[in-house]
């Protein structure tokens, strides 16, 4: 029987990919944001905020990418996985700390497995939604091959 097994984690190297990438749409798209990606155990992994971004979204954009890692699933899906379930919807957020059940955070997945996550927090959520999908397409653009 082993003691321990391996896990793999987003490098630091792509974690900064994906964080340049999601600034480089929020700058084309006018916006200011905080990009904020995890590595598979929630600990922050590469970080920006934009110039101008909001005080409160580096701790929300943190959130977001734990919440994603954490759970592995992005933050919308929350919203209609508890909104049925009275006792969920009620205590979850209220009750599992940092989570946050609305977009802009998606696990980063590279073949089946949860490498980390990508918080983003700045616009409207749909808005924080479309800048983390521009990070993790720098994913599949390193994955590719």
């Amino acid at each position: 029987m082993s003691s321990t097994y391996n896990r793999p984690s987003i490098t630091l190297e792509l974690a900064q990919t994906i964080v340049r990438e999601a600034v480089a749409q929020a700058a084309a798209d006018g916006g200011a944001y905080v990009v904020s990606v995890v590595d598979e155990s929630g600990v922050q992994k590469a970080f920006a905020r934009m110039d101008g971004a909001p005080l409160l979204s580096v701790q929300v954009a943190h959130d977001k990418a734990y919440t994603a890692a954490g759970f592995s699933m992005p933050t919308d899906g929350w919203f209609d996985f508890i909104k049925g379930d009275e006792p969920l919807r009620v205590g979850a957020p209220t009750g599992i700390d940092r989570l946050v059940a609305f977009g802009g955070g998606y696990p980063i997945t590279v073949d089946g497995a949860v490498i980390g996550g990508i918080g983003v927090s700045g616009g409207h959520y749909s808005q924080d939604m479309a800048i983390a999908q521009a990070g993790l397409r720098a994913v599949d653009a390193a994955t590719a091959g």
